[in-house]
């Protein structure tokens, strides 16, 4: 009976019967390079012309205000979308998930990330009101000193979410608490 358990072991890892091709890294796996002459294709490229309508993900599409940030190089001063309650709320989740950990999560820089960086500090994006909203979307989308880009981890409309929320912070924090309207269900 004793030899029962290590027997089922032995065949249950015999039983996984998997190649080590199946297994092995994408940058390892055999692949066309650039230019590179393919005997599949009857006129011998490799590489081939995309299908009509496809865009490259690196090229901005459509207005360039709300791909990239800018309109004729230069940051685009409001958020080009209808800043509504659920575009906030997508934009205070996303902040909480992806910016928070490094600018706090009340957009102050305090953080217990921040505390221990030895390089350079994140900024106060509440210091930072002065700013154009395209400002804070080309940072996110490329990356802004040692910050990297987010655009791998953010969609447009994530992004533009995040920068709605951010400009929501910056108005909490420079809003008198009296002069802050009151919610109809508190009236």
């Amino acid at each position: 009976m004793r030899w029962l358990i290590p027997a089922a072991g032995l065949a249950a890892l015999t039983g996984c019967n998997v190649s080590s091709e199946f297994l092995q890294r994408m940058e390892t796996q055999a692949k066309y390079e650039y230019y590179e002459a393919s005997e599949f294709w009857p006129d011998g490229r490799a590489m081939r012309v995309p299908p009509a309508g496809t865009v490259p993900r690196e090229r901005p599409v459509g207005n360039p205000g709300i791909s990239t940030g800018r309109a004729n190089g230069i940051a685009v001063n409001n958020v080009p979308m209808t800043v509504d309650k659920p575009l906030l709320a997508l934009g205070q989740k996303k902040y909480n998930i992806v910016c928070a950990q490094c600018h706090g999560v009340l957009g102050d820089g305090n953080s217990i990330v921040a505390e221990n960086m030895a390089l350079r500090l994140p900024p106060s994006l509440l210091e930072l009101a002065d700013k154009p909203a395209g400002h804070f979307y080309t940072a996110i989308n490329e990356g802004y000193g040692i910050m990297p880009s987010f655009s791998g981890e953010l969609d447009t409309r994530e992004r533009w979410a995040v920068v709605a929320y951010v400009r929501a912070l910056q108005a909490a924090r420079s809003t008198p608490g009296g002069a802050q309207p009151v919610p109809q269900e508190n009236r």
